[in-house]
């Protein structure tokens, strides 16, 4: 039984780990530590971040004893070293994704956290937005038919520019895929959660728009590094298109992009079944579209006329929004929960699978991101390995 108020630290300190901190606060944990890239920017992010103390390193942070649950929200490249450094030194753990860069790696993780007894999840969390979950309870109730075809786009604009640049963009840091490992395998996640479809092949065709970009890699989302006139030839790709087949006999479509100017963050996901359809939009999250022969109607968020999934998440009366701040204190909150109390996650003994999506999820998406990478590579339909 771990101790009351959780111990928190979190490694990294930019735009992610300041949601994850967020969260953690708001989940009642007790953050007690930070680290940044470098001591000195740790110091002064524990100083702005109001955090009691700033680790040296990430792998001081990951093994100290005043530590609970780590939350890992470093570059791609170091997820793997620092997941398997918690786990071996007993913290749960809470990985950004993608959880490493190779699906072989992330499948050694999976293993890894499930023999350990240790909580391990990654921040899917827009299966936390309460109208994906009422998407979930009336695709997966059958209410709605068979489902034929699952379609959509996940389109950002942060990297529209040449000059615009960043460390995903770095093969080395961010990994051999960038805008379906760091996008598309959230909506590919989210697909399969919503359905229970698992995407058995698919044949993808990747596009690098811009063949150089700016040296400079300290950029944001918020604010791309623009940088100097230098420039580097780029390696991941800005663009990617996917056609699949699933295990239960729908078809279905993907366009991801990280180049689509006005697309700030357009994560659509369409799943039409044989009585109706239901679209999810990221941007416009407080209603669910419902479709049929005789008309679309547009259902708003009100706990009150929600299956019991949905409204659990619904934590404000409608017409209040909801948006990724709660989603992700929701996940927080669901994983710190089961991190105070007794283990009901992976492993040995566990009773039943954790709501939260875990490493195996993780896993699951790596396991696509490599496929993706595969079919582009050969032109050619490519099987993703059963998990």
């Amino acid at each position: 039984m771990t101790q009351h108020p959780l111990r928190v630290a979190i490694a990294g300190a930019g735009m992610v780990a300041r949601v994850h901190l967020d969260a953690a606060r708001r989940a009642g944990s007790r953050v007690v530590g930070i680290a940044a890239s470098t001591p000195e920017r740790g110091k002064l992010a524990a100083a702005e971040l109001g955090v009691p103390h700033a680790f040296a390193s990430a792998e001081e942070l990951v093994t100290s004893d005043e530590v609970d649950i780590v939350h890992i929200c470093t570059p791609n490249d170091r997820h793997r070293p620092l997941a398997e450094l918690a786990l071996r030194s007993g913290k749960h753990v809470v990985c950004e994704k993608p959880l490493a860069t190779s699906a072989a790696d992330a499948d050694a993780l999976t293993a890894l956290a499930a023999g350990s007894g240790l909580l391990a999840a990654v921040p899917f969390v827009y299966r936390y937005h309460p109208m994906a979950a009422e998407a979930r309870t009336r695709v997966r109730s059958g209410a709605l038919g068979p489902v034929h075809l699952l379609h959509g786009h996940y389109l950002q604009d942060w990297l529209a520019d040449s000059a615009d640049s960043n460390w995903r963009v770095d093969p080395v840091a961010g990994g051999p895929s960038r805008a379906f490992a760091d996008i598309g395998s959230h909506w590919c996640d989210l697909a399969e959660w919503i359905t229970g479809h698992r995407i058995t092949e698919l044949v993808a065709a990747t596009a690098t728009v811009h063949g150089e970009r700016s040296a400079a890699r300290a950029g944001t989302f918020a604010a791309p590094g623009a940088g100097p006139a230098a420039t580097e030839p780029v390696g991941t790709e800005d663009a990617a298109h996917l056609l699949f087949r699933t295990d239960r006999g729908a078809t279905g479509s993907l366009l991801v992009s990280q180049v689509s100017p006005g697309r700030k963050n357009r994560l659509w996901l369409e799943v039409d079944a044989a009585e109706a359809s239901v679209t999810f939009d990221q941007e416009n999250p407080e209603t669910l579209l419902l479709g049929r022969r005789t008309g679309i109607e547009a259902l708003a968020r009100d706990a009150a006329l929600l299956s019991p999934e949905a409204a659990r998440l619904s934590t404000l009366p409608p017409g209040h929004g909801l948006g990724y701040y709660d989603c992700f204190a929701a996940f927080v909150r669901d994983v710190h929960t089961a991190a105070a109390g007794p283990v009901s996650g992976p492993g040995p003994g566990a009773a039943e699978p954790p709501a939260f999506p875990t490493f195996a999820d993780a896993a699951r998406t790596a396991a696509l991101t490599d496929a993706v990478l595969a079919s582009a590579r050969t032109r050619s339909w490519t099987e993703v390995p059963a998990a």
